[in-house]
C-alpha cells in the first residue's frame, strides 16, 4: 500500500494553512484511498523540530537526537508527499526548509506535490519556484503540476473549514493525480 504524507508546513499557532492542509488530506483520502493509498496528515507545528542540531551531516544518517530519529521514521515511512506551504516574504518558510534539511536518504527518489497559498494575489507561486531546486538537491521529485491559492483567508469559513471552489477542487485533484502517477512511473537509470 503506497503511503502519502500531506505535510502542513506552517508552524504558526493560528494559520489558514492548517484547515487547508486538512482539506487536502481529506481530498487525498477520497481520491487516492480507493486506489490503495494510505494518507497521513503531518503538521510541522506538532512535529516541533528545533533548528537543525545534529552533529553530523544528514547524508550520514547517524542521528543522535530523538526528535530527528522520530522525524526520520515519519518521512522514511512515506512513499510520496504533498507539501501544503505558505509563502512568507516571497519565499517558502524556514520551518519547511529546516524540516527538509534534517534528513537526506529519507527523501530520496520520492515524488512530492507542491500546493502553496498566500494572503495576496500570487497564491505563493514564488515559494513553489524557490523550493524546487532545494527539493532536487535532496533527491525529491517534484510533480510538474502544482497549485497556488491566492487569498487563502477568504476560503476559510467561520467554522475554520476550508471552502474550495470547483476550480480549486479540480486543480488540487490534478496535483494528487500527478503525484500518484509519478509514484508508479518507472525512473530513468542514473548516469
Amino acid at each position: 500500500m503506497p503511503r502519502l504524507h500531506v505535510i502542513s508546513a506552517s508552524t504558526r499557532s493560528v494559520s489558514a494553512g492548517r484547515p487547508f492542509a486538512r482539506w487536502v488530506a481529506d481530498l487525498a483520502r477520497e481520491q487516492l484511498g480507493p486506489l490503495g493509498f494510505e494518507i497521513t496528515l503531518v503538521d510541522l507545528l506538532e512535529v516541533g523540530l528545533p533548528f537543525l542540531d545534529e552533529p553530523e551531516h544528514p547524508a550520514e544518517g547517524r542521528y543522535v537526537h530523538r526528535h530527528t530519529k522520530e522525524w526520520s521514521a515519519t518521512i522514511g515511512g512515506a512513499d510520496a508527499f504533498v507539501f501544503v506551504m505558505p509563502m512568507y516574504n516571497g519565499g517558502f518558510s524556514a520551518p519547511l526548509k529546516n524540516a527538509i534539511d534534517f534528513l537526506h536518504q529519507e527523501w530520496q527518489d520520492k515524488p512530492v506535490g507542491l500546493i502553496s497559498y498566500s494572503a495576496g494575489a500570487s497564491g505563493g507561486a514564488p515559494a513553489v519556484e524557490m523550493i524546487r531546486p532545494v527539493l532536487g538537491r535532496v533527491g525529491l521529485r517534484p510533480a510538474e503540476r502544482s497549485l497556488s491559492v491566492p487569498g487563502i483567508s477568504g476560503h476559510i469559513g467561520p467554522d475554520l473549514l476550508f471552502r474550495p471552489t470547483h476550480t480549486l477542487l479540480a486543480d488540487a485533484g490534478a496535483v494528487l493525480s500527478a503525484v500518484a502517477a509519478q509514484l508508479s512511473a518507472p525512473q530513468p537509470a542514473s548516469a
